[in-house]
């Protein structure tokens, strides 16, 4: 294997999980919190929600640094 191989694979894993992640936070689910109609107030983060949210934030790393790697190494 080359490692150009196992970057682009690091890039695609990493930015598939990282949708997944985006996915499972439910905080404003709704339309109209997309276009600041929610009426919620902000709570701190608890439980599995930080740690969704800890681990979204680990994979948005993990992605732009492969990128980076991939446009250096490549």
């Amino acid at each position: 294997m080359s490692t150009e191989l196992i970057i682009n694979i690091i890039t695609i894993v990493s930015a598939v999980l990282m949708i997944i992640l985006i996915l499972l936070q439910s905080r404003g689910a709704s339309l109209g919190a997309g276009f600041g109609g929610s009426s919620e107030l902000y709570t701190a983060r608890r439980g599995v929600d930080k740690t969704i949210y800890q681990a979204t934030i680990i994979m948005a790393i993990v992605f732009v640094v492969s990128i980076v790697i991939g446009i250096i190494a490549g």
